[in-house]
């Protein structure tokens, strides 16, 4: 299994949105906020990374169909930046769903045959967990 490292990391990566929202949910009232803007900050970086790999991607594929996977991987890190402007709980909301609406992007990766196989199952559980 090649691609152990991946899973292994992957799934490290969550642990920072989990101690931000056990903190929020369990902490003392001061740490609130700072739980609150950190796993924001956690997570919009995760969605700029994503488009980083889908930069990476798309380098792999046909003149044709780089164009617009290029364009496409631009919007994850303006909306993670333009979210991080928002002081509101919400755009933790926001983030959550464009963390979700990202395996969209990673289906049709898959299926223009860019992304490796095992690919959906790194991504879902990873995408699902973070947005949750």
């Amino acid at each position: 299994m090649l691609y152990r490292p991946a899973f292994l990391l992957g799934y490290a990566g969550l642990l920072p949105a989990f101690f931000c929202l056990l903190a929020a949910a369990f902490g003392p009232p001061e740490w609130n906020e700072l739980a609150l803007r950190t796993g924001a900050l956690y997570s919009g970086l995760i969605l700029s990374f994503l488009g980083g790999t889908w930069w990476g991607i798309a380098t792999k594929a046909q003149a044709k169909q780089a164009m617009p996977l290029y364009a496409i991987a631009v919007i994850p890190t303006l909306a993670a930046l333009g979210l991080m402007m928002v002081l509101s709980p919400w755009r933790l909301v926001l983030l959550g769903v464009l963390i979700a609406l990202t395996l969209v992007v990673d289906r049709l990766l898959v299926q223009l045959r860019l992304a490796p196989d095992h690919w959906m199952k790194l991504r879902v559980p990873l995408s699902i967990g973070l947005s949750a």
